[in-house]
């Protein structure tokens, strides 16, 4: 006789162990998160969509804002996962101290930040003025726009990467190191495999926001069309122009918003 497995009930893994009128309040969130995409897509043209939003100067933005924000992503994994790290897997003296500056511009106004990078890699910076020297100007360049993406979206990614790296614990890790395993060997054969579904979302998230920056690139590195000009800042200088423009441009950035976050939660998922 085969022994039933044991299991839950239907009503059991149905149960949300949720107060009904909590859903309430959760609708009204989605409601007012929901509302403001939907009059977008009322707003558009669409019989003139593909029009407005194939202007040379809109294609130009697109263009550099994808290339900007991926290497912004690519420097935020260069540098974010050793800080993940360390932060995850390290105690000293003044942790919680760092710890709060390093992801300071997660609650920092982006124009803040611009500033602060302009007078750290500005003609007259605190590092420009060494750079000038060197023949290398970094404000008011492409670089720039780099380095503002990289500097507003790196707290997402260390910020997702360390939570992951918490959660996975060093059980692994040991038993690796103990087997006679060099540290490399264990962080590039155990602990990245583990927490890649961490890093993987982190580093989608990290896109995101240096997809949507505005404040710092406007403030540190200006709007020069082919040069700075993201499509966050076409999208505003549209909006005195041409109205109907800037929407279309916008919902453009809201769809890629969009199948962005989707690949984060779908990076989540892996097993």
């Amino acid at each position: 006789m085969r022994s039933r497995r044991p299991g839950r009930s239907r009503r059991e893994s149905s149960y949300s162990g949720l107060p009904r009128w909590i859903y309430l309040p959760a609708a009204l969130g989605a409601v007012f998160v929901l509302l403001p995409l939907v009059a977008i897509g009322l707003r558009v043209e669409w019989s003139r969509f593909f029009e407005l939003i194939n202007s040379p100067s809109s294609l130009a933005a697109l263009r550099l804002s994808l290339i900007t924000s991926s290497l912004a992503t690519l420097a935020c994994v260069v540098l974010g996962v050793p800080m993940a790290m360390v932060l995850a897997r390290t105690r000293f003296r003044g942790q919680r101290f760092v710890r709060s500056l390093l992801l300071l511009p997660l609650v920092l106004p982006p124009v803040v930040g611009g500033i602060a990078l302009l007078y750290t890699f500005g003609r007259r910076g605190l590092l420009g003025q060494t750079l000038e020297v060197l023949g290398l100007q970094i404000a008011f360049s492409t670089t720039a726009v780099v380095l503002a993406q990289t500097f507003v979206a790196l707290p997402f990614l260390v910020v997702s990467l360390e939570g992951t790296l918490r959660a996975v614990g060093q059980r692994y890790d040991t038993v690796a190191a103990t087997l006679g395993a060099r540290p490399t060997t264990v962080l590039r054969r155990v602990t990245v495999p583990l927490v890649l579904p961490g890093l993987l979302s982190g580093a989608v998230l990290s896109f995101a926001r240096a997809l949507g920056e505005f404040g710092a690139t406007l403030t540190f590195a200006g709007s020069l069309q082919g040069v700075t000009r993201t499509l966050p800042l076409e999208i505003y200088l549209q909006r005195e122009s041409d109205a109907d423009a800037a929407v279309a441009l916008s919902l453009v950035l809201v769809a890629v918003a969009v199948f962005v976050v989707g690949l984060a939660q779908r990076s989540r998922a892996i097993p």
